[in-house]
């Protein structure tokens, strides 16, 4: 009778891989290659990304380029014609100081120089005209400040106010960009000495 109770211990080990093969396994393998598929396809979207974004600023910088290579060959030469206007300045300063000089007042020499100084006046006009450079039409227009700066105000009645009635300093514009303003002075109404006075009375007796 005892030696039928005692357990083989054989029998205990086989008992011990039966339940071990019972047991579900685990599959890991498919778990860590489906992470690591799912990085690779994270990885590959993040590329994809990049490079979408690197091409949008490759476009945007030949966009700029072309757009600057263009404002370039348009207006490459915006300083030097703002600085040639200093001749045209200086050839109508010319004139008035000869129109004002009275030793030379009707003289043939005044004539012949001052007939020089309007053909250089007209072939430099005409250069800048090539180039797109033209001069701002001003006398009896609208004051504009977009081409136009008052530099005073002169009583006019026969004008609408803001009219310019005087050029002081001819503008120009590049084609549609100002090179530099027109110096103006531009029209208001004359005021009556009589109706301010009966208007300042009554302000008068109101207090």
């Amino acid at each position: 009778m005892e030696k039928d109770q005692t357990q083989n211990p054989n029998d205990k080990v086989s008992n011990e891989k039966e339940t071990l093969e019972e047991k579900p396994q685990v599959d890991t393998k498919n778990d860590e290659i489906e992470t690591k598929e799912q990085t690779h396809e994270e990885k590959i979207l993040e590329l994809e990304d990049k490079l979408a974004r690197t091409f949008a600023e490759m476009e945007n910088q030949r966009r700029r380029f072309e757009k600057e290579k263009e404002e370039a060959f348009e207006y490459g030469g915006f300083s030097f014609a703002k600085e040639a206007l200093s001749l045209l300045d200086n050839l109508e300063r010319s004139k008035q100081i000869l129109n004002n000089d009275d030793t030379l007042k009707d003289s043939e020499a005044l004539k012949k120089t001052l007939d020089h100084f309007d053909i250089i006046n007209k072939d430099l006009i005409s250069i800048f005209a090539k180039n797109n450079i033209k001069p701002i039409e001003s006398l009896n227009k609208k004051l504009d400040p977009n081409f136009h700066q008052a530099m005073m105000e002169i009583e006019d009645n026969n004008k609408e106010p803001g009219t310019i009635v005087q050029e002081i300093q001819k503008g120009f514009v590049i084609k549609d960009r100002l090179l530099r303003p027109s110096l103006v002075g531009v029209s208001k109404k004359i005021e009556n000495n009589d109706e301010k006075n009966e208007e300042n009375k009554e302000n008068l007796k109101k207090k």
